[in-house]
């Protein structure tokens, strides 16, 4: 049988002096496509490849794991734009089929290929605020890194 050590934890004023991090401030810095502890350096080294660091601070972004959320979070954001406009010119005016492809289908490219990268940063920042994914300095005892 495996026995769990319950040792107690000690508070100190040292233990809850931890960096505030704005998640708004971090979300908003990573849109831009820059650090979101500095708002300095730059966030990606390619289109949607992340730097492993800060240049100006040193933030290893590493950690993050923001996986499929953002082209989930593009297509919602540009299928509330795109579908609500189709449907009043559908419904509004006669267009040719042809006219109409030649027009919805470059522009859903053209703004899901914009919106990438920084709903991308906005969801790292997300995560250094919120502390997810090893962007925490110290991370509770026990639990293996990613």
């Amino acid at each position: 049988m495996v026995t769990m050590s319950t040792a107690p934890k000690i508070w100190t004023r040292e233990t809850g002096l931890v960096e505030k991090r704005d998640v708004w401030t971090a979300m908003k810095r990573g849109f831009r496509g820059r650090c979101p502890r500095c708002g300095e350096g730059k966030l990606f080294r390619a289109f949607l490849k992340t730097a492993d660091h800060c240049s100006a601070c040193g933030l290893d972004f590493t950690p993050h794991r923001a996986d499929d959320l953002p082209a989930y979070l593009v297509i919602v954001i540009v299928g509330h734009i795109v579908v609500p406009g189709i449907l009043w010119i559908e419904t509004n005016y006669t267009t040719p089929v042809w006219l109409s492809f030649a027009a919805y289908l470059p522009f859903t490219f053209f703004a899901s290929l914009a919106l990438l990268q920084p709903v991308k940063g906005a969801v790292v920042g997300l995560q250094w605020a919120l502390r997810m994914h090893g962007f925490d300095d110290n991370p509770p005892d026990g639990i293996p890194p990613v």
